[in-house]
């Protein structure tokens, strides 16, 4: 059943599904579609930062640092997912990495304010 599903339904069809729950505020539904979709495009960036996301959301840090990192390997000039892993980082007591991450995504987008509210916090 659950191989003949991930036939059915594209890498895309579960991604949207996925961030729908993500913006309906259902991260841990999310989680599991995008699961799939990373079972079916695991070299997808934004699949990656959708599910660490919906990780992060549900509290399992250590798991959304590694979809983050995969994201940040994947598409290198993701400022957002910078910011992301160094938000997972930070919580799971990597500060140095945390400050190194968004000091990148910083560099890559200057101006933007939850960027620089993150930096003076872990910079303090």
């Amino acid at each position: 059943m659950y191989s003949k599903r991930l036939e059915r339904e594209t890498a895309y069809d579960l991604f949207s599904k996925g961030v729908r729950f993500l913006d309906e505020g259902h991260p841990h539904q999310a989680a599991m579609v995008l699961s799939m979709a990373k079972l079916i495009e695991p070299d997808k960036g934004s699949i990656r930062s959708a599910l660490g996301r919906a990780l992060f959301m549900t509290g399992r840090m250590a798991r959304a640092r590694r979809e983050f990192a995969k994201a940040v390997d994947i598409n290198p000039s993701d400022d957002w997912a910078h910011f992301a892993l160094a938000l997972a980082c930070e919580r799971t007591g990597e500060r140095a990495r945390a400050l190194g991450h968004v000091k990148l995504a910083m560099a890559m987008r200057p101006g933007i304010e939850h960027y620089e509210r993150a930096l003076r916090r872990l910079a303090g």
